[in-house]
């Protein structure tokens, strides 16, 4: 019997198993996963769940008895902590071998650390702490002002906290949006009462708050630290596979080993509409490449070549965005930014290489077009809303 395993139960491994099954694959999968919790969707842990306006049941990939009913072996609580590509195993915690004929390692990523006690958010467990947390009110101090930060700060605010947001950079988002974005959800922030600190960071962690970089201590009765993630490589660096800034990938997805394939946050994967490798942490890149690779393992063609999405919801704000940002030269806006209902189109030599909705729904299929066709666009022609 032909064997596939998946290394990492989260929405990009889970995907990929029920991708193998709608395909017709009717060998053995096993889904190797290291919280005790059945695969689940991140994006709510810190928005509507953190929030508390949507239940934790909402939270799962399948429902419980999905992976029995499709031969589905989930092991949870279960780590893998070795890769032999010359045996085609992967060794457990729990002292056992899983033999496998094609591998997908969807690892995911972990949280960036300090030094100090605080908060992190990436499990379902970390964001049922946080929210308790955040419940019994008091002062908040967010280290790191990128989607996660903000939103936490967002969930604090909403819970009636008193929250401090400290960022390094010139503006929150500043690496992803530049100055006039990133202003923007400051001034956001400010409106709703957070107390934005930019410009400086956190030298020291106590326990009765942060000391900053400039000197200054600020009182907390809870520290949250959003400041990235890492991608969970070291499996595949000890086995030998090729290793940058995550699991090198070709298009479609096969890593440097002919029968290792990787996806999610994990996967530094060469996207050809861009002609390099990039590596996407957001949850539509989970939802997509796991199934992408899934049809890959199966000998399917396969290039994955998304443009990279990613939304949030921060208050009165909801947006999406799509592409990448980088070498741009110019930000083009159409609708008023003042009102918080406008697109943005970030341009490269005339050419739209990533854009942004902000309580303008329905227009991301023609961002993304611009976004592929590479043509040069006439500004004013840049649409402001649908079709």
């Amino acid at each position: 019997m032909t064997t596939y395993v998946i290394v990492g139960a989260g929405l990009a491994g889970a995907k990929a198993a029920q991708t193998l099954r709608e395909e017709g694959f009717d060998g053995d999968i096993a889904l190797i996963g290291v919280e005790a919790e059945r695969p689940y969707e991140r994006p709510p842990l810190s928005k509507d769940y953190l929030q508390g306006r949507s239940e934790r049941d909402k939270i799962f990939v399948h429902p419980p008895g999905w992976y029995e009913d499709n031969g589905v072996d989930l092991r949870l609580g279960v780590r893998a902590t070795r890769i032999d590509l010359d045996r085609h195993t992967v060794s457990l915690d729990n002292g056992t071998r899983q033999p496998y004929h094609k591998l997908l390692v969807a690892t995911g990523a972990t949280p960036r650390r300090l030094p100090g006690p605080a908060l992190y958010l990436r499990t379902a467990a970390d964001s049922d702490v946080l929210k308790e947390r955040l419940a019994a009110g008091g002062r908040v101090i967010v280290v790191g002002a990128g989607w996660i930060g903000l939103e936490v700060a967002a969930a604090a605010r909403l819970a009636g906290c008193e929250v401090t947001v400290v960022e390094p950079e010139p503006t929150p988002l500043h690496r992803v949006l530049g100055r006039e974005l990133g202003d923007l959800f400051a001034a956001l922030h400010r409106r709703h009462g957070v107390d934005v600190r930019l410009g400086t960071g956190a030298a020291e962690i106590t326990g009765t708050g942060v000391r900053l970089s400039s000197g200054e201590r600020l009182a907390a009765d809870l520290v949250v630290v959003g400041i990235g993630a890492a991608p969970d490589v070291g499996l595949a660096r000890d086995a030998g596979l090729d290793v940058g800034q995550g699991i090198r990938t070709d298009a479609s997805l096969r890593a440097s080993h002919p029968d290792v394939y990787a996806a999610g946050d994990v996967a530094e994967s060469l996207n050809p509409l861009y002609g390099r490798r990039i590596r996407v942490e957001h949850w539509a890149n989970a939802l997509h490449s796991g199934p992408a690779a899934a049809r890959s393992m199966l000998g399917q063609d396969v290039v994955y070549d998304r443009v990279p999405y990613f939304y949030t919801d921060q208050y009165e704000l909801g947006m999406e965005f799509s592409g990448d940002t980088a070498g741009y030269d110019e930000v083009v806006y159409r609708g008023s930014a003042d009102d918080l209902e406008f697109v943005a189109y970030w341009l490269r030599e005339g050419r739209v290489i990533a854009g942004m909705n902000v309580n303008v729904w329905d227009v991301v299929d023609d961002i993304q077009e611009l976004i592929r066709s590479g043509v040069t666009v006439d500004r004013k022609d840049l649409p402001s809303g649908p079709g």
